[in-house]
């Protein structure tokens, strides 16, 4: 929908209007929340008669008819009434043709199904009542027709005509599924969005109208512009949608409310499924404390409509309504993980045993697997033959995370010197010592556990064994013991034979005229003066061993020699860009201790230099090449930082043109915007990863500057970008510097080569990631730092056994920041099954996401993205079709079943899919999208849960005197209410909503002004206030931006401001501006795609 265009008067389906405020919102038990002013309020823009709350009853829902959490409802709506209370045009998943719903017609009591996944309520967090919720392990349906009897909805609101047909089927279809979950080990983590979408006239950042759900159209700079009108200011005030999305619309009293029958009496259990044990062994049932488990979801068995009710007349077509509540809910299902797994360490002991989502604080116990901080895996328990691999289509995949960062609570990798021998490994495979290596002949030799091969132990090596035949040292040497450890690498393991010299840093400074005018260059200069005295080094390294060095440049290169004999700075032009060469080797690169003096008068000196310059060209490929001759001159390794503002247009090698085309978009040759102009750039990165010359990127654009391009060498070399669109020194200046003081702090490895060994029957077939390939089986990086991740994907060769599982091997060699030759090992051993149940008993979600993400990013390369789409859908139909025909206990086709850890894979799917790589907004700008399909193919499982599933947290609610957040919201609209202050963030952005009845008190200790209208949307922080309000945001604000690897873009959102567009299309539940489905709509779509599949 174009940003101008006038904005239909009712919401758009599976946007539903944010809650209503002041409705009494019940929490867990039906108490009300604390501090919610019990009033008349309309739905979400306006006043609305008749729409009074009364207080629900202790221990009931509103519009629910029974007491007590844990009872069923049938999902089943009143077939006969009809409301002329519908608003809006709903919108129909994309394959869907059946007829449209009436929406808003009579809600029967049980319109709620009895949700394991969250219960009615607004929150969504914990439950204020004591008792964790209880998610049940195994699948039962409802009988029908045991629901508490409709209460009919008034309708005193005006009439918008009538739904759209694929709406009622879709509602029809929706209110058919049984949504069902059978127990499995721990539920996977909520998924995440990203950036901001673009203003209307600019190519920069970001606009209102963007999709919902992926991915940020550009990074958190996207939102440095105007943003274009908002077409939300002329909204009619409406009535709430009639209950398609969360609580139903506070209209009918709650009834007195009769206990279901299910299946004979409540609770009772329906035998044990086919091939479907409980939880693996030797961990809890998550989710499910002791006792008789509650049933699962099913919605109504055979509802679900069939094409050719198309032709009914409108009075005899069913009506549904879904409720979101009804669905399986991210926040609830990172709350039970939370509560289930958060409080004990995880030892590592156990093989294949699933970790904790990645959204649980948890302790890590090494003994004997890699931490799931260093490797998690899509599923921890893998078929044994391909053709179950194939069947079940569920992909086999690591997210290995080599150089990860841990708390400080847990132990850094140990460092073994093996002396002048090196490190034991495997005589046929080249296997690096490890627990699972088999001691054999009183301890002589051993056998390889992943080719089998026998290899004499060396003299120098050899150990006893004891009665259970472990060598008697097994305690004492952390590669028998533990899962992840180092090796001191040997002089076989370097280039040319000779131990590498430490790496260097060279700081290359783009100073056209607009770098110079927006005051960057005078900020670089301001802050390297500083930042030098944190270049990293060795734990216990007095100085950091790293030199450096310093290039101008716009259409010519300036270098810098620094030699500390120096009293002043000397400059050497190179302008013959077309032939680089390095003119000075001696005072180039330096200790940065040796040349202090000289270096603080250089950058002193660089923004005097060139503050008059009207120089406005600029080279970009023959910067590189002059940093990558500076290192080879110098015989190290190293990284050039470069801050780069304008497309290269000056004539060099590698010079650009503006090819920006907005008419591709949904044509066969949109992929050519992820594709680099020319192969320059690709060539020119494999010299540089020869040499171990890492390449960062900050970009500063104010237009077009071709990312897909600019981007390949930093993408092959291991290296990062950053991106400010739209650089204001005022307002970007604070999160530029974070990001560059943490790029140049953070642990890196240089001229990185990683390898990954599987036992026999699987191999590693297929790598995503920041790096370049010359060979089918070595990663190479020039650098690899703490925040990346490699994701290798495993096919079968032959077949597993149950009995000995299966082995990966991660093996990294790198130099240290001290020039120290490394090989850092991780280990982990994962479960084999002949049974498909066992498969999807022991998945990870999030990581499953991370993966499929990875791959459509990169399909995108070479396909058209409708394509990729289609593809990632019928992927998913599959998975959950083979699961439902081979695992779930027999159902009506008419019901939707989902595995326990697989519930989310629906919602976080349809999150990727909205994503602005797959599916962008108008206003989200080719170079922001070849942005995101960069960062998100190197990001880790936590990084991409919240990048997909932003997290939505209510402020108002926080506990000022607790340290913790306050209980996360689902990513919908109506999940908002008026009086509130929100909290959304992604990784890349930091949202702080503020509705418009917010009381003057919390904006006075918040914002430090006395009325809402008086909010700045120009805060690029929170002013620093003395209460306790403005105190507890601030630390959550700190809390959050510790917890991500870029510093988040603060933008401060008004209800029913220009940027509220911004903000919504992080609401990722609902339907997107750029013709995303909302969740109930992408569900139905996926029940139909599995029918399809099944029948």
């Amino acid at each position: 929908m174009s940003v101008n265009q006038q904005a239909h008067t009712g919401p758009p389906y599976g946007q539903p209007q944010p809650g209503y405020q002041g409705y009494q919102q019940p929490a867990y038990g039906g108490q009300s929340l604390p501090g919610v002013p019990q009033a008349q309020y309309g739905a979400y823009n306006g006043p609305m008669p008749g729409y009074q709350q009364p207080v629900p009853p202790q221990g009931y829902f509103p519009s629910l008819g029974f007491p007590s959490k844990g009872s069923p409802v049938s999902l089943n709506s009143d077939t006969s009434s009809l409301a002329p209370n519908f608003i809006g045009s709903l919108r129909a998943p994309p394959t869907s043709g059946a007829p449209p719903p009436a929406s808003g017609a009579s809600h029967p009591s049980g319109h709620l199904a009895y949700s394991q996944f969250e219960h009615g309520d607004v929150q969504n967090g914990i439950p204020a009542s004591a008792a964790p919720m209880q998610r049940p392990p195994a699948s039962q349906p409802f009988l029908p027709g045991s629901a508490p009897t409709p209460v009919s909805q008034i309708s005193t609101f005006q009439q918008y005509g009538p739904p759209p047909a694929s709406v009622q089927q879709l509602r029809n279809h929706m209110a058919g599924m049984t949504i069902g979950c059978t127990a499995a080990s721990a539920p996977p983590p909520a998924g995440l969005g990203y950036g901001a979408p673009r203003p209307p006239a600019m190519p920069g950042p970001p606009l209102p109208g963007q999709t919902v759900a992926g991915p940020p159209s550009s990074q958190p700079n996207h939102v440095s512009s105007p943003p274009p009108p908002s077409t939300m200011a002329g909204l009619h005030p409406g009535p709430p949608m009639s209950g398609l999305h969360g609580p139903p619309p506070p209209t009918h009293p709650p009834q007195p409310g009769y206990q279901m029958q299910q299946n004979g009496s409540f609770g009772q259990m329906r035998g044990p499924q086919p091939n479907y044990g409980g939880a693996y062994p030797g961990a809890p049932n998550y989710g499910s404390p002791p006792g008789p488990p509650p049933p699962p979801k099913r919605l109504d068995p055979d509802s679900i409509p069939s094409p050719q009710l198309n032709e009914l007349p409108p009075q005899q077509k069913p009506r549904h309504r879904i409720d979101p509540d009804a669905i399986p809910s991210p926040i609830q299902v990172i709350e039970d993980d939370r509560n289930n797994r958060g409080s004990e360490p995880f030892v590592t002991g156990v093989r294949g045993q699933v970790p904790p989502l990645v959204t649980t604080n948890f302790l890590v116990k090494d003994q004997g697997n890699a931490s799931p901080r260093y490797i998690r895996c899509t599923s921890y328990n893998i078929p044994c033959t391909s053709d179950m691999a194939k069947q079940s289509q569920v992909p086999l995949a690591a997210v290995i995370k080599p150089l990860a960062a841990l708390p400080p609570e847990e132990t850094l990798p140990y460092l073994v010197d093996h002396g002048e021998s090196g490190p034991v490994r495997c005589n046929r495979c080249k296997a690096y010592m490890c627990p699972f290596m088999q001691f054999i002949e009183g301890g002589r030799r051993f056998q390889c556990c992943f080719c089998s091969c026998v290899t004499e132990v060396p003299p120098h090596y050899f150990q006893h064994l004891d009665h259970t035949g472990k060598r008697v040292d097994f305690y004492d040497r952390p590669e028998l013991s533990l899962g992840s450890y180092e090796f001191l690498a040997t002089v076989d393991y370097c280039k040319n034979n000779k131990f590498p010299s430490p790496p260097a840093f060279i700081f290359m400074i783009d100073v056209s005229y607009n770098a110079v005018k927006s005051g960057l260059v005078r900020l670089i200069c301001e802050e390297l003066k500083l930042l030098l005295d944190y270049l990293p080094r060795e734990g216990n390294m007095e100085e950091s061993a790293i030199r450096v060095g310093f290039v101008t440049y716009n259409k010519v290169l300036h270098f810098y020699n620094v030699k500390s004999s120096l009293a002043q700075p000397q400059m050497m032009v190179v302008s013959d860009v077309a032939d680089m060469f390095v003119p000075l080797l001696d005072g180039f690169l330096v200790n940065v201790n040796e040349s202090r003096t000289v270096i603080a008068s250089l950058l002193d000196q660089i923004p005097e230099m060139f503050a008059d310059t009207r120089e406005t060209e600029t080279v970009f490929a023959p910067v590189i090449q002059a940093g990558l001759e500076a290192l080879k001159a110098a015989e190290c390794a190293g990284k050039l930082f470069i801050f780069h503002t304008s497309l290269p247009i000056a004539e060099a090698p590698g010079k650009l043109k503006n090819r920006d085309d907005r008419k591709l978009i949904n044509t066969d040759k949109e992929k050519t915007l992820f594709q680099p102009q020319t192969s320059f750039y690709n060539n020119l990165a494999k010299d540089c990863v020869a040499q171990g010359c890492c390449v960062d990127l900050f970009l500063f654009p104010n237009q077009y500057l071709d990312v897909a391009t600019l981007g390949v060498v930093p993408y092959q070399t291991g290296g990062s970008i950053y991106k400010y669109a739209y650089f204001q020194l005022e307002t970007d200046q604070y999160r530029f510097l974070n990001d560059l003081r943490r790029d140049v702090q953070k642990e890196v490895g240089f001229d990185a080569v990683m390898r990954v060994r599987t036992s026999t029957g699987i191999r590693a077939t297929d790598f995503f990631g920041a790096f370049y390939m010359s060979n089918t089986t070595d990663v190479e990086m020039a650098g690899l730092d703490c925040d990346k991740t490699i994701t290798v994907e495993f096919k079968h060769d032959d077949k597993l056994s149950e009995d000995s599982g299966a082995l990966l091997q991660c093996a990294l060699l790198y130099t240290s920041c001290a020039g120290q030759r490394r090989l850092r090992i991780h280990n982990l051993s994962l479960n084999c099954c002949t049974q498909l149940a066992d498969l999807y008993r022991n998945c990870e979600t999030d990581t499953l996401i991370n993966y499929l993400a990875k791959y459509a990013y990169r399909g995108v390369l070479s396909s058209p993205v409708k394509t990729v789409r289609d593809a990632l859908i019928n992927q998913c139909a599959q998975i959950l079709a083979c699961y439902r025909k081979n695992c779930a206990s027999p159902s009506s086709a008419g019901q939707l079943i989902l595995p326990e850890c697989m519930k989310l894979l629906p919602v976080y799917l349809n999150c990727v899919l909205k994503s602005d790589v797959l599916q962008p907004g108008p206003e989200v700008t080719t170079d922001d999208r070849a942005y995101i399909r960069q960062l998100v193919t190197s990001m880790d499982v936590a990084e991409t849960n919240v990048f997909f599933y932003p997290r939505l947290l209510p402020l108002t609610k926080a506990d000022i005197d607790s340290g913790s957040l306050p209980a996360a919201i689902r990513n919908s609209e109506e999940r908002l209410s008026k009086g509130d202050i929100y909290l959304l963030e992604n990784g890349l952005n930091i949202f702080v909503w503020v509705g418009v009845n917010v009381q003057q008190g919390l904006i006075q200790n918040l914002f430090g002004v006395s009325s809402f209208s008086q909010i700045s949307n120009a805060l690029s922080t929170l002013p620093v206030l003395e209460n306790p309000f403005s105190k507890k945001v601030r630390s959550i604000v700190d809390m959050l931006q510790g917890q991500r690897s870029r510093y988040m873009k603060l933008i401060i959102v008004k209800q029913e401001d220009k940027l509220e567009m911004l903000f919504k299309h992080f609401l990722v539940e609902d339907k997107s501006l750029s013709g995303g489905a909302s969740y109930v709509d992408f569900l139905c779509h996926m029940h139909k795609e599995i029918r399809q599949l099944l029948s």
